[in-house]
């Protein structure tokens, strides 16, 4: 699914604050989501409560509350996460179609069956012309076996009976006879009527008689003895087993096919339930991280419409200084009675200075959100073709892989700019180190013996790049750990570079300030502080020369911290200032480090 694939990433599931899977959720007012424990100690003691994400204040700490449905869609997300996409057989449970035999299980059970069985299944194809009704069994061997005909125990005995030719026949007619039945006689059913072993099945009738039975109640009946009717009969009991087991094999493949589909059952719910989580958890994200930059850029807007029109005031304010200062000198000499020096005077006072035209000049109040917006809505199209598909095809197997986590879209757009800034080691003040590769610098214990050439700086302790910027976007990392102090940014080539200077736009410096270890401020007019939650450890500098903007950002909390809004009008340079070593407590140097793209 491809909304995955710019869409999540453990990152999804991640607290910004401590960086794991949320534990408890709860969500601030202005709509981003942090661990209950986390957000509670990041606002304990702090005397303004502010969003990490967005940096809103909030006049009065919130009411945090558990986000329920996140923590249910966080904690599925884990137990998803370790499935790893196996079905385990359970065993033992009657309920949805398991068991816990298998089919040689089954017909190990079957030759288990009793062989009284057997008699019972040949009995009833001995009855099939006739269902005659017979006395209750008297023999022990009849009454032996639960729930056992007569006619079943009888067949039983003479199965078993050792004597396999009791019959003889004689004048055409078979007689029961004292010495075939002599060894035998106690094991076959005797006959109530005539106290006989009965011996013979007659056909005709359907039934098993005595000897003396077949003479008195069955003449010229077509009989046989039981075991002759019985050979004849086994031939269909083959048939009734084959019979018997196809229907057997036909339940085992029923039973398989039933096992097969609860299988795919529980295959397509987790597929559902993986794809549903991931889905919902992408259209969060995708919501969230448009809503954070759109505050951002609606910031940066706010603070570049803010710097225009405080140059125009200060451009205007000073063209009404002299055009005041012009007014004043012509009411003097409209007052002067020496005619020569008015004469000479007023030509030069009389033609007007030369001043910019304003008419045309407006403050630009674009908030600049419609590209956001407009992003926005191609994702939301996006989204909702992708829950079409899903709707008519369902989730696909592929789609169970949460997409990868990427990089917040205007940090990796501006790393794409990257540009190798080395340092300017004619520029840097005498007391400065620069090592020998020009990518850091530290500030020494005394002064060095170097060149005073025009273009370094004897006051304060600070040193250019080597690299103009005289358009186009440009891109850099510093790694600032461990220091107190410290000055980042950009200057313009023409900046004065002897004596005092005043560190502010108005003079070509824009850069951003550490102090005593906590204090951050930019040097404006006046100086503009910033609160920092997270100290960062590597800042970003951006710099898009058309647009007349400086950004910086903390590198590894992936945040944008100020921007400047003027106008360049020549080339400007990398500024850096590892300030002085403050008794040793700020002897860490300022490092350019190389450009890496996060994931």
């Amino acid at each position: 699914m491809s909304l995955f694939g710019s869409f999540l990433s453990d990152e999804q599931f991640q607290c910004s604050i401590c960086l794991d899977v949320f534990t408890n959720p709860s969500s601030t007012p202005c709509g981003h989501s942090f661990c209950m424990a986390c957000i509670s100690r990041h606002w304990d003691g702090s005397q303004v409560c502010r969003c990490p994400l967005c940096k809103k204040v909030f006049q009065k700490r919130p009411d945090l509350q558990i986000n329920r449905t996140l923590r249910e869609i966080t904690e599925q997300f884990k137990s998803m996460k370790g499935v790893g996409g196996t079905i385990r057989e359970k065993k033992g449970g009657t309920g949805g179609g398991r068991v816990s035999c298998t089919p040689d299980d089954f017909f190990d059970e079957l030759k288990k069956l009793p062989q009284h069985l057997q008699s019972s299944a040949v009995m009833m194809s001995c009855q099939k012309r006739s269902k005659p009704s017979f006395p209750a069994a008297t023999t022990p061997l009849a009454s032996s076996v639960p729930d056992q005909s007569p006619i079943a125990a009888l067949n039983n005995n003479y199965i078993h009976s050792p004597h396999s030719n009791p019959f003889i026949r004689t004048g055409g007619r078979r007689r029961f006879t004292v010495s075939g039945a002599a060894g035998s006689s106690h094991n076959l059913p005797i006959c109530e009527t005539h106290n006989r072993g009965i011996m013979i099945y007659c056909r005709t009738d359907g039934v098993c008689i005595c000897p003396d039975c077949e003479t008195e109640d069955h003449p010229d009946h077509d009989t046989v003895s039981v075991e002759t009717e019985w050979m004849e009969n086994k031939v269909l009991l083959s048939v009734s087993e084959q019979e018997i087991q196809e229907m057997i094999r036909q339940r085992i493949r029923k039973i398989k096919e039933i096992r097969t589909s609860v299988v795919e059952l529980e295959q397509a719910v987790e597929r559902e339930t993986t794809g549903s989580v991931c889905l919902f958890s992408t259209l969060m994200s995708t919501f969230e991280r448009s809503q954070v930059e759109l505050m951002e850029v609606m910031e940066m807007s706010r603070r570049a419409a803010e710097h225009q029109a405080d140059a125009m005031i200060r451009q205007l304010e000073l063209e009404v200084a002299e055009l005041r200062r012009r007014e004043s000198a012509l009411a003097e000499l409209a007052r002067s009675d020496d005619h020569i020096h008015c004469i000479k005077t007023f030509p030069h006072l009389s033609s007007p200075p030369h001043a910019k035209d304003w008419s045309g000049v407006s403050l630009n109040i674009d908030l600049g959100t419609r590209t956001v917006y407009r992003s926005l809505v191609d994702l939301v199209e996006k989204f909702q073709e992708e829950l079409e598909n899903i709707a008519e095809q369902g989730f696909p197997a592929a789609a169970l892989e949460p997409p990868p986590v990427r990089t917040q879209p205007r940090v990796k757009r501006i790393q794409e700019y990257a540009l190798d800034v080395t340092l300017d080691s004619n520029t840097a003040h005498p007391r400065l180190v620069v090592s020998e590769d020009l990518k850091s610098v530290m500030c020494g214990d005394r002064t060095q013996f170097v060149p005073n050439n025009p273009e370094r700086f004897d006051t304060v302790v600070c040193v250019l790049g080597r690299e103009a910027i005289s358009s186009g976007r440009h891109y850099w990392e510093v790694d600032v750990g461990g220091k107190t102090d410290w000055d980042l940014g950009v200057a313009k080539h023409s900046v004065s570079r002897k004596g005092k200077i005043k560190y502010t736009p108005d003079n070509g410096f824009w850069f951003l300030s550490l102090r005593n270890k906590s204090n951050y401020a930019f040097r404006t007019e006046p100086s503009t502080d910033v609160h920092l939650n997270v100290p960062p450890q590597k800042i970003a500098i951006f710099v898009d020369f058309e647009k007349g903007q400086v950004s910086f950002y903390n590198v590894d909390a992936k945040l944008h911290i100020y921007t400047f809004n003027d106008i360049f009008n020549e080339s400007i340079y990398p500024f850096f200032s590892p300030c002085t070593n403050k008794s040793r407590k700020n002897s860490m140097p300022l490092i350019i480090t190389p450009v890496t793209g996060s994931e």
